[in-house]
């Protein structure tokens, strides 16, 4: 794939015509024109492709991507690349609005840099500090190095407002050690130290960057990095400065999100294990030497080891991009750091706990070369809590989530696969058996645009995913073909069926912007269809039992539906045209995978026999579809307009059309049926296929959890209220009211509805208390220590919980 064609533009003669010199997973062209430049074109099979038409070589850059339809601009000796919302490479690709320019020739650090002094001693370097250690504290983000969102206190369920600081900006969240909590104001670059009892405001230090996460307190030091490339220690007792590291090669500036910052930022949550500290300065491995995880004495600010992670492999024999399965690479992006005790982890990345990298695997392949997206196989030796896109990601995008694992699989058929495989959700807390979690039901971990949310408990070890993946299908899955196309065309659908339960799709082609389906609801056959996203159905008034029947719907050139039942009609309606481009779906029986037709969930698994199923590119007439029901094998079949048409009686899919649209049969049996053979529907009675996490109890919440703590037998959530049905808005997506109440859900998101928090028990979900909150927490910005909660809110306060008297 990827050949180049020159071509004389006046004749269309092939002057020159070369394959890739690099062996890679070559995509189709992605969602925009490729560009040009006097050297290169610049081409989007992966990410950015130079390509030198030259010297006939290949470039790939899989990590620069550029924004649907427009893509990358090559100008004023840089590429510019675009924000995107693009689900491929997801830890390693640059996210963002970028300027690149060209690496220089020789080394991007200087060999004197290695030579300048980094640590840099403050006035109290020399002071004995010391603090009082407590269990119940909660000194690093997200309690522990695990990041595991779980108190060492117990917190009462029944619980009042102690005390609410005003502090201003977009706060981080919380860390509470020796009685104070310390919190980041990011865009001012100030970490704040208040009285954890009182509220009172006791200090304040301004670093030069943003803080982007809060600090790590270790035995009386408050311990950050900043965008401005350092690492700060403070005395805890009045926010002195002890020391602080320059964590990059050198002290280089770039303009940031509207403000000055380090060409090497740093994480303001630093990881310290042993009186180590860990931390990760930079902004990709394939920018400015790669990125650099040094490791410090905490006290003392030494620097103990330094690794840099540029583009080469654990092993620098091979460049990262040469481990890239289909849409998949290894990480190269930051974020906070982690730990289980034995290995760091940055992301899916491990590491030793010397700094060294854990030699590179290689990803495993799908079968399909289109949709080959690597099993989500997870080892439960890795398994640790990450997020894709990063810890700070409070964005909710659909396609990256957290997970409680050691593997994401991205790309756009891929991002879902991870969260079937091991728990995962929008936030998640977890303890020493169970992971706890706010994220979408187990029908939404597919290609969706509505999902629906739930509080649940999982096992915290994920189960044999090497098993099962893809399991639970019982289905006809039937590929696109040019004879399937029904644009601008008459559709009739019919088939004889034998239900064993009230609803099921028996054939649907298509998606929520156009297609066709048959099916059952309530007993009842209808028929709809999908043109320019609106949706048409005309139902039948008669019930269908637990016998045989025959079913047709018609789509005619005079935009009406009109539904059969045993050949007589049973059902019309008008139609808003015919279909009027190829669906993107293709065509399943007895099941609608991915976006559905109809007004239902995905996958509406019909449960029985169903035999003798043809489409036609024609109306047929109500004599013919009347003839077709005598239950004789002899009947004559006209193909006039047949496209295709599965007798079933060899006991497979195969188009008896001449059309050559055979089906794959996924846990479907040929038994006897209506004439010659059938195939029974096993239905998957509510499960989701593929989806291998057993949840111990899962909760419909009517609010977004932003924000979660485990503290002992209970889990307290909050976050803004949530006041909208989306897939009932998806369905009615033109409506001026679905429109109003759209509004309405983002006000709440942006904390201008209040907010709720919540204790739910861990037993079994049930809620024990609900309060009212002025403003819904930053996201993940709850903790609790000493048996209280504290909360930092979207409207730059810092808030305190205690028990009731």
């Amino acid at each position: 794939m990827g050949v180049f064609d020159g071509r004389d533009p006046r004749t269309g003669e092939v002057k020159a015509k070369f394959e890739p010199d690099v062996e890679t997973y070559w995509f189709h062209h992605r969602c925009y024109r490729g560009k040009a430049t006097d050297k290169y074109l610049l081409m989007s099979r992966t990410g950015t492709e130079f390509i030198d038409v030259q010297n006939e070589k290949w470039i790939p850059h899989h990590w620069v991507r550029g924004a649907c339809l427009y893509g990358v601009m090559p100008a004023n000796g840089m590429v510019y690349n675009p924000p995107h919302p693009c689900a491929c490479y997801l830890e390693a690709k640059m996210f963002g609005f970028n300027a690149l320019a060209p690496a220089s020739a020789g080394p991007r650090v200087p060999k004197h840099a290695a030579y300048e002094t980094r640590l840099e001693k403050g006035p109290v370097y020399k002071r004995n500090i010391r603090a009082k250690v407590t269990k119940e504290m909660w000194p690093t983000y997200r309690h522990d190095a695990a990041r595991s969102g779980c108190a060492s206190t117990v917190v009462p369920t029944a619980l009042e407002r102690a005390w609410q600081t005003d502090i201003g900006g977009r706060l981080t969240s919380p860390v509470i050690s020796s009685g104070k909590v310390f919190v980041a104001s990011v865009d001012t670059h100030t970490v704040h130290a208040i009285d954890a009892g009182s509220g009172k405001h006791l200090w304040e230090f301004t670093a030069g960057g943003r803080v982007d996460s809060p600090p790590t307190v270790y035995q009386g030091r408050v311990l950050f990095g900043s965008a401005d490339g350092l690492v700060y220690c403070l005395d805890a007792s009045d926010g002195a400065l002890a020391w602080r590291f320059r964590a990059g090669p050198m002290d280089q500036r770039l303009m940031s999100f509207e403000q000055l910052e380090s060409v090497w930022p740093v994480h303001g949550s630093v990881l310290i294990q042993d009186g180590v500290l860990f931390c990760v300065a930079g902004r990709s491995m394939f920018l400015d030497g790669g990125l650099r995880l040094l490791r410090l004495d905490a006290k003392t600010g030494r620097l103990i080891s330094e690794t840099v992670l540029d583009e080469r492999g654990a092993a620098m024999d091979r460049d990262l991009q040469a481990y890239v399965s289909w849409l998949n690479m290894p990480v190269a992006l930051p974020d906070i750091l982690s730990s289980d005790g034995r290995l760091v982890y940055m992301r899916s990345e491990c590491f030793n706990p010397d700094g060294t990298r854990v030699a590179l695997e290689e990803f495993p392949r799908g079968e399909d070369a289109d949709r080959g997206a690597p099993p989500a196989t997870q080892r439960p030796d890795r398994a640790h809590l990450f997020c894709p896109t990063g810890f700070l990601d409070d964005s909710w995008w659909h396609r990256t989530y957290w997970m409680y694992g050691s593997r994401f699989v991205s790309g756009w058929c891929g991002y879902f696969l991870a969260g079937k495989a091991a728990p995962a959700g929008r936030i998640l807390a977890f303890d020493d058996s169970t992971v706890y979690g706010f994220g979408r039901k187990p029908q939404y971990y597919r290609w969706t645009t509505p999902i629906e949310h739930q509080l649940f408990a999982a096992d915290k070890h994920a189960p044999d995913s090497q098993a099962g993946m893809g399991t639970g299908k019982s289905q006809i899955s039937v590929g696109k073909s040019a004879s399937l196309n029904p644009v601008g065309k008459e559709v009739t659908v019919e088939a004889w069926i034998k239900t064993e339960k009230g609803g099921g799709v028996i054939l649907a082609r298509g998606g929520s912007a156009q297609g066709y389906a048959l099916f059952i609801e309530n007993r009842r056959p209808r028929f709809a269809v999908r043109s320019d996203g609106k949706l048409t159905s005309v139902g039948a008034k008669v019930k269908v039992a637990e016998k045989w029947v025959h079913l047709a719907g018609v789509l005619t050139a005079e935009k009406e539906l009109r539904i059969y039942v045993d050949g007589k009609p049973a059902g019309a309606a008008k139609a808003p045209g015919l279909i009027t481009q190829d669906p993107q779906e293709a065509m399943e029986i007895g099941a609608d995978e991915s976006s559905t037709v109809g007004d239902y969930t995905s996958p509406f698994a019909f449960k029985g026999l169903i035999d003798e199923v043809r489409i036609y590119h024609r109306a047929l007439s109500g004599a013919e579809i009347a003839k077709h029901t005598l239950a004789n094998e002899q009947v004559a079949i006209d193909k006039e307009g047949l496209v295709l048409w599965y007798s079933f009686d060899k006991g497979g899919a195969t188009d008896a059309s001449g059309n050559k649209n055979d089906g794959k049969v996924e846990g479907v049996v040929a038994v006897k049926g209506k004439l010659g053979k059938a195939m029974k529907f096993a239905g998957r009675s509510g499960s989701v296929p593929g989806f291998l996490v057993k949840h111990n109890w899962t909760k419909d919440m009517s609010m977004f959890a932003r924000a979660m703590v485990l503290a002992d037998k209970v889990l307290f959530i909050a976050g803004p209220p949530d006041i909208l049905d989306e897939p009932q808005a998806f369905r009615q997506i033109n409506e001026s009211q679905v429109r109003r109440d759209l509004d309405e859900q983002v006000a709440a998101f942006n904390g201008e509805k209040g907010a709720v928090l919540a204790a739910i028990s861990i037993t079994d979900g049930t809620e024990l208390e609900q309060y009212d909150l002025d403003s819904p927490p930053v996201f993940d910005g709850m903790a609790a220590a000493d048996g209280r909660l504290y909360l930092a809110t979207l409207n730059g306060r810092l808030e305190c919980m205690k028990g009731k008297r």
